[in-house]
């Protein structure tokens, strides 16, 4: 009894400690597998990529904050990620692969472990608000994808294999100016800019012994990389003083900084590596004050904060019906 008892209290701790800042939660998509929902300037829409009928992999989907007028933005061919707003509120980046192929790339070879595709079709587009392609803004071989855009200063960061290996690049939203940011061994994801244009943050595996290295290079070269194994980094907005804030062994991902910019808001499962269970965390800049912000149980990540601050967007298997059903949700934001 003593044992239950310690059990409930704990949990209503932590109960207490997530409505601290997440209050009015709110589910904008019903089914299916959404993920990676980024607000328009304006606050008025999210960007949001969807594997749902008719469509047999992730295509880009527009919807206003409320959930309502979900519709097609990319080709319907292909597999597209990573959706991002301009800060003209008329324009969007999206990676895609619908240039090397009308169908989706095949999956990863999963007795290679658990694999994600860098597939070599992937390339940065950019389009307006109705899904027009204007240009396509990366043509080096191999992967080009995960670009997130800073509207102050309207530099674009993505991760690229334009090196040779998973590095993050800048560019502007012409494509011009591409400069290299990073240069360590291993696998740099992810990027995102804080508003004030100053710091970098990202996700980063980097292998530490010759055996690694070595499965690395080989995932590399068959266009997989293993996910499981990510620290966070944060960095100078070009790449220097470039540091780990977490050290959890796990798989910790998906930076966006709140948004005065001294805080990282992030996923992992650093409560059971090698799991899909993820929780949203909080901490400081340099890795201290980490908070627990979510405790749903299950998987929830791709955070982001609405141009204002007050609500925070993410995706999540709360309540779902079925294993692979992940939903967009959002939250007003209490600090």
């Amino acid at each position: 009894m003593r044992n239950i008892l310690l059990l409930s209290l704990a949990a209503a701790a932590l109960a207490a400690a997530q409505s601290n800042h997440l209050t009015a939660i709110r589910q904008l998509t019903h089914g299916g597998q959404n993920a990676e929902a980024y607000w328009a300037p304006d606050g008025k829409r999210l960007i949001f990529q969807s594997t749902r009928p008719p469509y047999g992999c992730d295509q880009m989907f527009v919807m206003n904050a409320d959930g309502s007028d979900q519709h097609l933005v990319s080709t319907g061919k292909g597999r597209t990620t990573c959706g991002y707003f301009l800060g003209d509120n008329k324009h969007i980046i999206y990676a895609s692969t619908h240039l090397a192929a009308d169908a989706c790339p095949t999956n990863p070879d999963r007795s290679k472990g658990y694999v994600w595709g860098v597939f070599p079709g992937y390339d940065i587009f950019l389009a307006d608000d109705r899904g027009n392609i204007q240009k396509r803004l990366t043509d080096a071989p191999g992967y080009d994808a995960e670009g997130t855009i800073n509207w102050k200063t309207g530099d674009i960061v993505f991760t690229s294999l334009a090196s040779g290996d998973l590095d993050i690049w800048k560019m502007r939203p012409d494509g011009s100016g591409k400069k290299q940011l990073t240069s360590k061994l291993g696998y740099d994801g992810g990027p995102v800019l804080s508003r004030d244009g100053t710091k970098l943050a990202w996700r980063a595996n980097y292998p530490k012994t010759p055996e690694e290295t070595a499965r690395y290079k080989a995932l590399l070269a068959d266009n997989v990389t293993a996910p499981m194994k990510m620290e966070i980094m944060v960095a100078d907005a070009d790449g220097a003083n470039a540091r780990a804030i977490t050290a959890f062994g796990c798989a910790s991902f998906a930076p966006t900084f709140t948004p005065d910019g001294k805080r990282i808001l992030f996923a992992s499962n650093k409560q059971e590596c090698d799991s899909r269970k993820f929780e949203l965390y909080m901490m400081n800049l340099d890795g201290s004050d980490l908070q627990q912000v979510t405790s749903f149980g299950g998987f929830t990540s791709f955070p982001e904060f609405s141009p204002d601050g007050k609500t925070l967007a993410f995706c999540s298997d709360r309540d779902a019906k079925d294993r692979y059903e992940f939903n967009i949700f959002t939250a007003a934001w209490r600090d």
